[in-house]
């Protein structure tokens, strides 16, 4: 099979002349729309030069928004550990040989996939101050709330991405452990899985930019993460929208890092799974002329 996309035919010529001339209209409308933007903003005074400069100062940095990102970073992490257990675990409960965990496993992941994050959040928020653990603080509880629910929908969601990665394979890799004396679990440990996870790593990658931005909701619940931090610096200097965007760009930065890590994994990941090929020449054995044959 070679590398060339089999889900549609590479672009001629005139396709890829049209392209261009559509992606140079849209860049110049949304660079137009940028202008525009710009313009009015000028007008009302929020490119003013006071407004930016406390940005510019370690104090909002130290206080504020270092602070508040570290806060995101934790959150997320332990998101995205918790969400790749737990999506691994129901996803080979929903391929597994047994029609009762099949069911059980289904019905927890449709579930949580159904309710909004926001709400998750909100009830264990909530079911938390009702109830008195005695491991956790009350300053934990927006934490633990957060992650909780992170884990709950996106280890929904890599269940089924699990799942269907697993139902793309072709199914000689299934024939062929099953072939060599692997039993189903086996062969879904060790050769099923594995595959479907690098073919669907570029869906595993936006999903895990989804949990870092789905942190941001934790402020409803007075998680001080980074959105909420840029809040309480904007309302202090009076410069909200500049706080905001601050705080956007900052996003924008980790998202953009998070794609760029997907294509280097993925070559990691193949490279080490299919191994080195050498390109030799075929020898062939010819036999001599008083050599004896058989």
């Amino acid at each position: 099979m070679t590398s060339q996309s089999v889900l549609f035919d590479a672009p001629g010529p005139k396709a890829r002349r049209r392209m261009m001339w559509l992606n140079i209209v849209f860049g110049l409308v949304v660079a137009g729309i940028a202008v525009l933007v710009l313009a009015q903003l000028g007008a009302k005074g929020q490119l003013a030069a006071d407004l930016w400069t406390p940005f510019l100062q370690w104090s909002a940095w130290e206080n504020f928004l270092i602070p508040g990102l570290i806060n995101t970073l934790r959150a997320a992490g332990l998101a995205i550990i918790g969400s790749a257990v737990f999506g691994l675990l129901f996803g080979l409960g929903r391929l597994s040989q047994s029609r009762i965990i099949r069911t059980l496993s289904g019905i927890v992941v449709e579930f949580f996939r159904a309710v909004p994050v926001l709400l998750m959040m909100i009830f264990i928020w909530l079911g938390l101050s009702q109830v008195n653990i005695t491991m956790l603080r009350p300053s934990e509880y927006p934490l633990v709330a957060v992650v909780a629910a992170l884990i709950l929908y996106n280890g929904s969601v890599f269940a089924e991405l699990v799942r269907s990665g697993v139902y793309s394979l072709p199914r000689g890799q299934r024939e062929a452990a099953l072939a060599v004396g692997l039993t189903r679990p086996q062969s879904l440990r060790s050769v099923e899985v594995p595959q479907a996870l690098i073919a669907m790593l570029p869906a595993l990658v936006s999903q895990l930019v989804v949990i870092l931005k789905d942190t941001a909701l934790g402020y409803i619940i007075t998680y001080r993460e980074l959105l909420q931090e840029a809040r309480g610096l904007g309302n202090a200097n009076g410069n909200i929208l500049q706080a905001l965007a601050v705080a956007a760009v900052i996003f924008i930065v980790i998202n953009y890092a998070l794609t760029k890590l997907a294509p280097w994994v993925g070559q990691r990941l193949g490279r080490r799974t299919s191994g080195r090929t050498k390109a030799e020449a075929p020898s062939l054995i010819a036999a001599t002329k008083g050599a004896p044959t058989r």
